[in-house]
């Protein structure tokens, strides 16, 4: 009888993610992913914080953003953002620890639709919905 080793290699995802040095750098992990979904974690530094002391929305985006870059990748092919648009609820302070899960709402062709929601606990600071794109393999054909 002959067993087979798991496979071990990093899929899409971790493979994306290891090399995202902007997410990296800020601190941000990833928890969990499956198709379509993934959930990523920032504690919100000082040097993320703004002139009023909250969190700068462009932080708060760039989570969100990549845990939707980890949700649209999560099946194989390229993808990238074709737009986003975010909602901020209610601010983030240093030392706060922000949980963005993002989920799959609808792929066509391709094309997707994702809903990001960014929480402090159980209070959600920020609503963000992503438009993605598959690129194009050299062999596919237009559509």
């Amino acid at each position: 009888m002959t067993t087979q080793a798991p496979d071990t290699r990093p899929g899409p995802v971790e493979t994306m993610f290891a090399a995202d040095e902007a997410s990296r750098r800020l601190g941000i992990e990833l928890l969990e992913h499956g198709e379509g979904t993934a959930v990523l974690r920032m504690t919100v530094a000082a040097s993320q914080v703004n002139g009023h002391r909250i969190a700068h929305g462009g932080h708060v985006f760039l989570l969100a953003d990549s845990a939707f870059a980890c949700a649209c990748n999560s099946h194989g092919a390229v993808t990238v953002a074709a737009g986003a648009d975010i909602d901020f609820i209610a601010p983030a302070y240093e030392g706060d620890v922000l949980v963005a899960t993002a989920r799959e709402r609808v792929r066509f062709g391709r094309s997707g639709v994702y809903d990001v929601s960014v929480l402090r606990g159980d209070e959600v600071i920020a609503e963000f919905r992503g438009r993605s794109r598959t690129l194009r393999t050299q062999n596919e054909e237009p559509q």
